[in-house]
């Protein structure tokens, strides 16, 4: 096998492990690569020819047997220049990596095909995930196409055409009366007598993996210089952890050199753990009480390696902003007005780019890039109607024999 795990907090090595996603320290497993065996097969001449999805970067993905990839076209996005923007603001270049272009409408295709592939090389054939809802519909789409069974637990006030989303895709879907930690606490208390593989972020090692290929798509999109700012929308932060790992393998292979983007993390008011340590200096501390932003993919108040996000934004001279509803709102109208369909997590990234061109953290020699990572139609308002709700495992035990998929 070329590839195993490295604890991001000790280093120490250990084999790779489906079910594995935390060291005895605490740390984040992170997947490590024989770059040199890597290195005789991917090469920037031979990516030329390969397919437009993120399968060509496939030595830097944990997947040993071509024949296991559950794909659906994901990745190889669009990376679009926003000419008008730039004639408007004090930016050299900006970009917005259209993540909504993916097969279930937003870049968590990416993540569910990675780790359904790993899935389906051990033979696991009933999966689980928490969500606040495009990763639960990602996972239903990608389950359901490899033949699992796929059970998905998100927030009552999930968008309803999400929830919709995954009754038509195939999911046993329950609505949760709490938060995503609140929903991920079922899959937890059940997995073990139901059988369920937990594919929660940073629950195993696909999803970061995964999406780990918007780094290398984009420093490829770049021909191999990257940007001086990547603006990401941060919940859980896989995304952002992702990113950062593709730019370190990328630059051992020699592909990529110099200093990597300034990464910046936007959350909504409301939801700001990762906010509140950059702004106090501090270590992190996952946001216990008060949690009141919209139910997004940012409202994340206790994301599995918040110290792992704040590190990185550290280490590449980041930082991450605050923006609230009104903002997003205001962001999704402009975005539109430019073409572009933005989910509230995307329009966030515009709003904190506007924001830190006003306090003049972004500068005018800067290129930048924001990822929109879902497209606005999934937020239509909608009811799902016919979806249990539930509270806890017992709960769900209690109902789930009565739903018919």
């Amino acid at each position: 096998m070329h590839f195993w795990f490295v604890c991001n907090k000790c280093g120490k090595e250990s084999p790779f492990n489906l079910k594995e996603s935390k060291c005895d320290c605490g740390g984040t497993l992170l997947v490590e690569y024989d770059l040199e065996r890597v290195s005789k097969t991917l090469t920037k001449e031979r990516l030329k020819n390969r397919s437009t999805s993120m399968w060509r970067y496939s030595e830097l993905l944990p997947v040993e047997n071509e024949k296991n990839i559950v794909s659906l076209g994901e990745g190889w996005t669009p990376l679009v220049r926003m000419n008008q923007a730039e004639e408007k603001y004090p930016v050299k270049k900006l970009w917005i990596k259209r993540e909504e272009q993916n097969p279930t409408g937003s870049f968590k295709s990416r993540g569910f095909s990675s780790a359904i592939s790993i899935a389906n090389e051990y033979g696991v054939s009933k999966v689980a995930v928490n969500s606040n809802g495009n990763a639960a519909s990602a996972l239903a789409a990608y389950a359901s196409y490899a033949g699992m069974e796929s059970h998905v637990f998100v927030p009552k006030d999930c968008p309803g055409l999400i929830v919709d989303e995954c009754v038509q895709y195939g999911a046993s879907t329950f609505l949760v009366n709490g938060l995503i930690h609140d929903a991920g606490k079922i899959i937890e208390d059940g997995k073990q007598e139901q059988g369920w593989y937990n594919v929660g972020t940073l629950k195993e090692p696909g999803r970061a993996e995964g999406k780990k290929t918007m780094g290398l798509e984009l420093a490829e999109q770049f021909n191999w210089n990257l940007p001086d700012v990547i603006v990401y929308p941060t919940g859980g932060g896989s995304g952002v952890i992702g990113i950062w790992n593709a730019f370190q393998q990328l630059k051992q292979l020699g592909f990529i050199e110099g200093d990597l983007p300034r990464m910046v993390s936007v959350q909504e008011l409301g939801c700001d753990p990762i906010v509140s340590a950059m702004e106090n200096d501090s270590d992190f501390n996952s946001q216990t009480e008060n949690v009141i932003s919209k139910p997004t993919g940012m409202r994340v108040p206790n994301p599995p390696d918040g110290d792992l996000i704040v590190s990185i934004l550290r280490e590449t001279n980041g930082t991450a902003v605050t923006v609230s509803k009104e903002e997003i709102e205001q962001a999704q109208k402009t975005n539109g007005a430019q073409g572009i369909s933005s989910s509230p997590e995307g329009a966030a990234t515009w709003a904190g780019f506007t924001r830190l061109v006003e306090q003049g953290w972004i500068k005018e020699d800067d290129e930048v890039v924001l990822f929109n990572t879902s497209h606005a139609m999934k937020y239509l308002p909608w009811e799902a109607t016919g979806t249990p709700t539930i509270k806890t495992y017992e709960d769900w035990k209690k109902v789930s024999e009565n739903v018919l998929i």
